[in-house]
């Protein structure tokens, strides 16, 4: 059986993770399904207006998928396509609603493995929030740590690694190698 390719984009707010997925599933000679990891209902005028302008920019031909959450389901329906999931936080941010953390990373570790098994190449989307001060409350330091753990998760399983910091992007891995000094890092 064919695998498919995991392409993990970090970085933090509005540093051009989104839309450098974006570029990479315009490349895709696959077609495309866009998971959009927001829940759409009762969401406040701000976010609906940002919800439709992500859905405005995205090419018509492409497949949205809203307000479902199970990736494990999602692969075994989107086989041989290219799937970008935006994004791996608001994924995480749902489970935790009704999940322990071992739980959300055994149920993230089971569906990479199902979305590479599907040949399905995956471009996940996900926040840096790691590297502010230690949250205040208990509940924002699980939060945080969940998506550390998380983007590790995603990062081991990962064929390429890109970190984008002011539209800039930089390479962590490529082709299944941890770019260091002794690789090419761009």
């Amino acid at each position: 059986m064919k695998k498919g390719h995991l392409h993990l984009v970090l970085g933090g707010s509005r540093s051009g993770k989104s839309t450098w997925a974006e570029k990479l599933a315009r490349q895709s000679t696959r077609p495309v399904a866009y998971l959009a990891t927001c829940r759409t209902l009762n969401m406040d005028t701000e976010m609906k207006d940002r919800i439709e302008r992500h859905r405005q920019q995205r090419p018509s031909h492409w497949v949205t998928i809203e307000d479902r959450f199970d990736l494990h389901q999602i692969a075994h329906e989107y086989k041989g396509y290219t799937l970008l999931i935006d994004c791996l936080t608001m994924w995480l941010a749902n489970e935790l609603a009704k999940n322990d953390i071992d739980q959300i990373l055994d149920r993230l570790a089971q569906s990479m493995d199902a979305l590479i098994q599907n040949d399905i190449e995956v471009i996940i989307v996900s926040n840096e929030v790691g590297m502010g001060i230690v949250p205040l409350g208990e509940e924002t330091r699980k939060y945080r740590d969940l998506v550390g753990w998380g983007n590790q998760l995603v990062a081991q399983k990962a064929t390429d690694v890109q970190w984008l910091q002011a539209g800039l992007c930089i390479n962590l891995k490529k082709n299944g190698r941890t770019c260091d000094l002794d690789t090419e890092a761009n």
